[in-house]
């Protein structure tokens, strides 16, 4: 029996009914099965491995360019997502391959500046959503136009991971509710480490039921999430656990997503965005042509492709070379 075969049969045997099962799994181009890796670690591998990946590290979580290198970054959130996932997934005994698949792959799709570039994109383009370019990516853009080939099951939770949108699998659920809680509890603590709010002004519900360290807050989350998710008719926390969420998420964007000492640089990020697609769309020929060839002629699809896959500093190295007199020394 080969080690995959192996692998297989105890997901069989050791999995909750509602687990998705790697041998099951389907891709859209057939292909030979490693005899080591299921199909579900091969796909976390493909990701890890990818040029969409690695850009993550120098894209923006919140802050833009901030001093400092323990802040998060696009690729340490993606990191966090897919630790608390795992968690959560081996907890419920669902499929931790597939919950982190999908978790590596679920940001791909971020333009520079974070949302602020994905606003950027969709103001000047009329539709733009990080979770749609996620799966263009790797069905795609990825290894010069062939796509990295994923299964059905890890492209469906990256694209329904958030908003309104809802995944197909638990797995898929598990992620939707690890991101959130990733990126509300560590840009808690940058926000803390910046000054830009202090853990005394926290809603009262939140430090009551969360706590008020990093540790705590993912500790009371998780352990709601599980306790609450069985016996697996969906994934969710406590009426309350959800409430304060909610008010621990209002909080977040008002004092620190929103706030004013950070929106004149994501306003300087949503220029960046903006002016870079229309130097692109009025400047096709400085498109790489890989890029046109992938979105078969269609320019303003080509410099969407191109912006969004930006690291931030190339991105503002970019806008400098197009908009900024040589002359001006920065």
């Amino acid at each position: 029996m080969l080690i995959r075969e192996r692998t297989e049969q105890q997901e069989k045997e050791l999995l909750s009914p509602r687990a998705v099962l790697s041998a099951t799994a389907q891709r859209d181009r057939d292909e030979e099965e490693d005899p080591i890796r299921t199909k579900f670690q091969r796909d976390r591998d493909r990701i890890l491995h990818s040029n969409s990946f690695r850009r993550l590290k120098h894209k923006t979580q919140v802050y833009i360019a901030p001093e400092g290198d323990h802040y998060r970054t696009r690729m340490t959130h993606t990191l966090e997502v897919a630790q608390i996932g795992r968690t959560i997934a081996r907890a419920l005994q669902l499929n931790e391959d597939l919950t982190e698949a999908i978790a590596m792959g679920h940001d791909l799709g971020h333009t520079p500046f974070g949302h602020i570039g994905e606003q950027a994109l969709r103001d000047v383009c009329g539709h733009f959503e990080h979770n749609e370019q996620s799966v263009r990516i790797v069905e795609v853009l990825e290894k010069n136009g062939k796509g990295l080939n994923l299964t059905k099951e890890v492209r469906d939770g990256m694209l329904n991971h958030s908003g309104s949108l809802q995944a197909h699998t638990l797995e898929g659920w598990i992620i939707k509710y690890s991101d959130r809680i990733a990126y509300l509890c560590h840009d808690f603590e940058d926000a803390e480490s910046m000054g830009l709010i202090k853990t005394v002004d926290l809603p009262d519900r939140v430090k009551r039921v969360f706590g008020t360290t990093h540790s705590s807050m993912i500790t009371a989350m998780v352990t709601d999430l599980v306790e609450n998710s069985l016996p697996l008719d969906s994934i969710h926390m406590s009426r309350e656990g959800d409430e304060t969420l909610l008010e621990f998420r209002e909080y977040m964007f008002s004092h620190v997503y929103l706030s004013p000492p950070i929106m004149p640089e994501r306003k300087r990020g949503h220029h960046v965005v903006s002016m870079l697609y229309q130097w692109y769309v009025e400047h096709p020929e400085e498109l790489p042509e890989k890029q046109k060839r992938i979105a078969k002629g269609d320019i303003s699809l080509a410099a969407k492709d191109f912006i969004s896959g930006l690291t931030d500093n190339f991105a503002i190295d970019l806008f400098k070379d197009k908009y900024v007199p040589r002359y001006w020394n920065f």
